[in-house]
């Protein structure tokens, strides 16, 4: 019998060792998987890079597990905003790297992963500094850059409803990156508000079926933090 479910987070994150390739899902605290984050920083690997499309909020979530010292390298398209004060200190300090990628390609990398697409051509940061040192080529009188998917070992997303072959729904904006994410990652570990019997989540609502998914964590408390 399939069944996906897990006791806790602490128990679907505990393989995860330093050195590893992490996603994380969230358009800022829409959708990011704060119980697995808290659990990934008690549970303390080091030496992460995290692919992410921001660099975290105030002081919870990814930026408590960057203030934590787990990670190294950060790949994401908004390393900056008014709250994130932790990665902008840490990288000041040379204690993180930053890797930045326009977000249109940051998508387009991550789908290309979960596609088993080799690499593709976008005209997005052509002639920058972004794209400095990358392969470009003309096509019908337009220039393009070479860009490569990313991948990861894990992926850690959140989700409204999943049943125990890891059939996943979403709660609106909070879907963001989680669908992609879970299809670009080795093990793709969700926490999810609510956990449904099979057969009762509509098919058509289905969003990402199970097959892209690991592990599940029931988190029927899981809130939202706009702030520290």
């Amino acid at each position: 019998m399939i069944n996906k479910l897990y006791v806790s987070c602490a128990e679907a994150i505990a393989d995860i060792a330093d050195g590893s390739v992490i996603m994380i899902g969230g358009f800022g605290p829409a959708g990011q998987p704060v119980e697995l984050i808290d659990a990934l920083i008690e549970h303390a690997p080091k030496h992460l890079t995290l692919i992410s499309n921001n660099a975290g909020n105030g002081d919870f979530g990814l930026a408590a597990l960057l203030k934590a010292g787990c990670v190294d390298k950060m790949i994401c398209s908004f390393p900056r905003q008014s709250d994130s004060w932790v990665f902008d200190k840490l990288y000041r300090e040379k204690r993180v790297a930053l890797e930045l990628v326009p977000q249109g390609n940051l998508v387009a990398r991550i789908q290309a992963a979960g596609a088993g697409i080799g690499a593709f051509f976008t005209p997005t940061g052509f002639g920058t500094d972004l794209t400095a040192g990358k392969e470009t080529r003309e096509i019908e009188g337009k220039h393009y850059v070479l860009e490569y998917p990313l991948r990861a070992d894990y992926a850690l997303i959140k989700s409204q409803q999943a049943d125990r072959w890891g059939n996943l729904t979403f709660n609106k904006a909070g879907r963001n990156f989680g669908p992609i994410m879970a299809a670009a990652a080795s093990c793709t570990i969700t926490q999810s508000t609510e956990i449904r019997e099979l057969g009762e989540i509509d098919p058509e609502h289905i969003v990402t079926p199970g097959i892209f998914v690991n592990r599940v964590v029931y988190t029927p408390n899981a809130q939202t933090r706009l702030s520290a």
